[in-house]
C-alpha cells in the first residue's frame, strides 16, 4: 500500500516537502487555507499589479536546484533567474551611499570612499566567510534530534569559527572599522529579523553569500519560484487543496491519523506541518499533548520582528531607484531599539523599496511600476495599536521617502494596500504577526529549535522558517529536505515502502 503524507500549508517549505516526498513514491496531499500557494512567499494581485507578498529576491539557488533534479527536473528550465549587479543600493541618511555590486573590484572602490583600510581587508573577510560557509554548511543539512548530534562530527569541526556568543556586528569590527561599512555588511541580519548587535556572528555569512553567489531576481517575481514547485510537485502526482484549510487534527494518544477540514475527514500515515509554528501548536495540538512546547512556554520564547508593508501601484516610474533600495537612518541602533521595546512608533525608521520594474516590465501595467515597500517594526508580543496608528505610520514613512527623491510619490498612487503586524497575524495565521518566525538566537537554534520531526509528537514532522535550521528561502528548502530524509527513514523502520513507483500524471490544483 502506498504510504500517505498529508502537508498542512503550501509555502515554500511544504512546497519542497511535497516535490521530494512525491518524488520518493509517497502519495501526497497539501492543504493550504489560501487560494493559492506560496504562503509568505505568495503574491497579491491588483488591477494588473504583482507585488510579492513576502520576500522580494532570491539567495543561493544551488540547494533548489539540487531538490528540482533529484525530482528529475531542471530549475533553471522552469524560472528564469535574473543575476542583479548591483545587488542593493544602500543609503545612509545625510552621509553617503554604496552601490553593492558582487564585483569585489568595483566593491573595493566603494568602500575606499570611506575607509581604504576596510576596503583592504574585504578579501580577508570574504575568505574567512567562506571557509566558516563551508565548515557550517554541513550543519545546516542535518538533524538535530538528541544531544548527541550537539557533538557530531561536523558541528565540532565547525565550532571554533563560530565564536556564539559574538555578535555580527561585533565578529565585522575584526575587519571594518567604519561603522557605516559595517553596517554595509550586517543590515542581512534583518532577513532573520533580528538587530546586527543581538544576532550571533554566525550570520556574517549572510552578506558573504550575496556576494560570492549572487542576488537575483526571478522574472515574474518570487512566488513564481513557488508557482514552478507547486507545478513540479503536480506532475510527480501530488494533489492540492486550495482554500481548503485543516480545522482540526486528530490523534489517537500522541500518535497523528486524520485531518478534518470543510471537504471532510482524510487519514494518513504522516503529517508535515507547513504552518506557522506558535500557531500550529496553540490553534492545532490539545494543550495535554504538550510539555516543551506547550502554549506558557512558547509564550516566553522569543520571537521576530513584524513588518509594515505598503504595496504601491503608481503611474509612471522611478528608475532612479535600483531594483533594491535599503534607506538606513542616522539612528539606526536606535530605532533597531524601539522595535526590540515594541509598544511605540519607531520614529525615524529605516526602509527597504523593491522597484523591480527597471528589471521586469511584467509586474505593472504598461507605463506603471510597483513598488513594495517594507519597514521593520515590534511584533504583537508588545503591541502598538495599529487600528489607531496605521495611518500616521503611513505618512511618517511617506514623509521620509521623500529623502529618496520621491516627493510627488502620493499623488502617483493608483493602487495602494497596507499590511500591519495585526494583519499578519489575521490573514497569514502567524503568531504574533512575527513575520520571520522564532528569533535565531543562540537557545533557538539547532537541538533548541523544534525538530524537524517534532519531538512532542508522533507520525508528525515540522518544515518551514520556525523548525531547524531556520529562516530564509534557502535554509527552508535545505530544512524541508532534512525533514523528508527523516520521514523516509521512519516509514522504512515501520515497513511501507517509500519507493513506489508512480505515474506522473498532472493534476490540477483543486
Amino acid at each position: 500500500m502506498t504510504p500517505s503524507i498529508i502537508i498542512m500549508g503550501a509555502g515554500p517549505g511544504g512546497l519542497a516537502a511535497s516535490m521530494l516526498l512525491a518524488a520518493k513514491g509517497f502519495k501526497v496531499d497539501v492543504y493550504e487555507r489560501l487560494n493559492h500557494v506560496g504562503g509568505r512567499s505568495g503574491r497579491i494581485d491588483i488591477d494588473g499589479f504583482r507585488f510579492d507578498r513576502g520576500p522580494t529576491f532570491f539567495l543561493y539557488p544551488e540547494i533548489l536546484r539540487q531538490i528540482f533534479a533529484s525530482c528529475g527536473r531542471n530549475l533553471d528550465d522552469e524560472i528564469e533567474l535574473i543575476r542583479l549587479d548591483p545587488q542593493y543600493h544602500l543609503i545612509f541618511e545625510n552621509h553617503s551611499d554604496i552601490k553593492a555590486t558582487p564585483n569585489l573590484a568595483r566593491m573595493y572602490s566603494e568602500i575606499a570612499r570611506f575607509s581604504k583600510t576596510d576596503a583592504e581587508n574585504l578579501k580577508h573577510f570574504i575568505d574567512d566567510n567562506r571557509k566558516k560557509f563551508r565548515l557550517f554548511s554541513p550543519v545546516l543539512q542535518q538533524p538535530f534530534d538528541s544531544i548527541q548530534d550537539l557533538f557530531s562530527p561536523t558541528l565540532l569541526k565547525a565550532l571554533p569559527l563560530l565564536k556564539p556568543f559574538r555578535s555580527v556586528d561585533k565578529d565585522l569590527q575584526k575587519y571594518f572599522k567604519h561603522p557605516l561599512i559595517r553596517l554595509a555588511f550586517s543590515f542581512q541580519s534583518k532577513y532573520l529579523g533580528m538587530s546586527p548587535f543581538q544576532c550571533p556572528s554566525l550570520f556574517t555569512i549572510l552578506s558573504y553569500m550575496e556576494y560570492e553567489y549572487g542576488v537575483f531576481h526571478p522574472r515574474g517575481g518570487c512566488n513564481e519560484v513557488m508557482n514552478a514547485m507547486a507545478r513540479v510537485a503536480q506532475q510527480l502526482g501530488v494533489q492540492f487543496h486550495l482554500n481548503d484549510p485543516v480545522q482540526k487534527l486528530n490523534f489517537k494518544g500522541k500518535r497523528f491519523y486524520s485531518v478534518e477540514t470543510k471537504q471532510g475527514t482524510q487519514c494518513a500515515d504522516s503529517l508535515v506541518v507547513n504552518a506557522d509554528f506558535g500557531h500550529f501548536v496553540e490553534r492545532f495540538v490539545p494543550q495535554s499533548l504538550l510539555k516543551k512546547w506547550n502554549h506558557s512556554k512558547i509564550n516566553r520564547k522569543q520571537f521576530s520582528c513584524s513588518t509594515f508593508m505598503m504595496y504601491l501601484g503608481i503611474k509612471g516610474r522611478y528608475d532612479h531607484l535600483e531594483h533594491h533600495t535599503i534607506f538606513l537612518g542616522e539612528e539606526y541602533e536606535r530605532f533597531l531599539a524601539q522595535i526590540e521595546q515594541g509598544g511605540i512608533l519607531p520614529e525615524n525608521p529605516s526602509i527597504y523599496i523593491h522597484n523591480a520594474s527597471v528589471t521586469d516590465d511584467s509586474l505593472a501595467p504598461k507605463g506603471c511600476s510597483g513598488l513594495y515597500i517594507l519597514v521593520p517594526v515590534a511584533n504583537l508580543s508588545n503591541p502598538v495599536n495599529w487600528n489607531l496608528h496605521t495611518k500616521q505610520f503611513r505618512r511618517i514613512v511617506l514623509d521620509r521617502l521623500k529623502t529618496l527623491g520621491l516627493v510627488d510619490l502620493e499623488k502617483r498612487i493608483v493602487v495602494e494596500k497596507i499590511v500591519t503586524p495585526v494583519q499578519w497575524q489575521s490573514d497569514l495565521a502567524i503568531h504574533h504577526g512575527a513575520t520571520f518566525n522564532l528569533s535565531h538566537c543562540l537557545n533557538q537554534l539547532l537541538l533548541w529549535r523544534p525538530n524537524n520531526r517534532f519531538e512532542e509528537l508522533e507520525s508528525v514532522y515540522l518544515v518551514g522558517g520556525g523548525t531547524h535550521p531556520g529562516s530564509g528561502l534557502p535554509v527552508i528548502f535545505e530544512g524541508a529536505r532534512i525533514t523528508s530524509e527523516l520521514l523516509t527513514k521512519d516509514a522504512q523502520l515501520k515497513n511501507l515502502n517509500p519507493y513506489i513507483s508512480t505515474e506522473n500524471v498532472i493534476n490540477p490544483i483543486s
